[in-house]
């Protein structure tokens, strides 16, 4: 993945073999969690959708790397130094990985959780600019040979709409898992940025 700072970014990815990466309700949350420790501190949130085998994210990248400290993640176990540059990279890395690790001792199980490559698509680069997205075998790819103006917004519909196009919720808002309940003020979740939704005047 390559970021820049001050642009929109669509990352995602999905269990190995297209399987689930979710088995109960406490994993999502897990889930949720690890995002808010290994993301946020980089990035402004702006839609977010766990599902079964797959997440997505939206955010602006504010900062490419960051100095952290043990005390930060709260995990002596972990055995970092004192203090280290890390990179948006490395951290989502390490977020997945941690994961995966909890998971397969879950579910007693061995091997990769997730796909070996996290995809992050630029949503405000002009010429990295998708007109629409396709998926085969379960995988999204993206169209780049067409420049698409308003295309964050049409990402930002696309991540709550993906549950419903699963067939596991009637409306966006339905889906416990995404961020459509909280920016409709139906919860008052505090991962996603509201003043940069309305600023790039993004619409579920």
């Amino acid at each position: 993945m390559y970021f820049k700072g001050g642009h929109l970014y669509h990352i995602y990815n999905q269990g190995n073999n297209k399987g689930r990466i979710f088995f109960s309700r406490e994993n999502y949350l897990f889930f949720l969690k690890k995002i808010q420790l290994y993301v946020l501190p980089y990035a402004d949130i702006l839609a977010w959708c766990l599902m079964p085998n797959h997440f997505h994210l939206m955010v602006r990248v504010n900062r490419i790397t960051r100095v952290y400290s043990p005390g930060d993640y709260n995990n002596a176990a972990n055995n970092h130094p004192v203090s280290k540059q890390r990179s948006l990279n490395d951290s989502i890395a390490i977020m997945l990985r941690s994961y995966a690790r909890a998971i397969n001792k879950q579910e007693n199980r061995s091997g990769s959780l997730f796909r070996e490559d996290t995809k992050a698509i630029n949503l405000t680069q002009t010429d990295k600019n998708a007109e629409n997205w396709y998926s085969i075998q379960g995988v999204t790819y993206f169209k780049t040979d067409t420049l698409e103006s308003n295309y964050p917004n049409r990402c930002f519909h696309y991540i709550h709409t993906n549950p419903v196009k699963a067939g596991l919720a009637k409306q966006p808002e339905d889906w416990e898992f995404s961020s459509a309940k909280d920016i409709i003020g139906d919860r008052n979740g505090k991962l996603i940025n509201r003043s940069l939704i309305n600023e790039y005047d993004l619409k579920v």
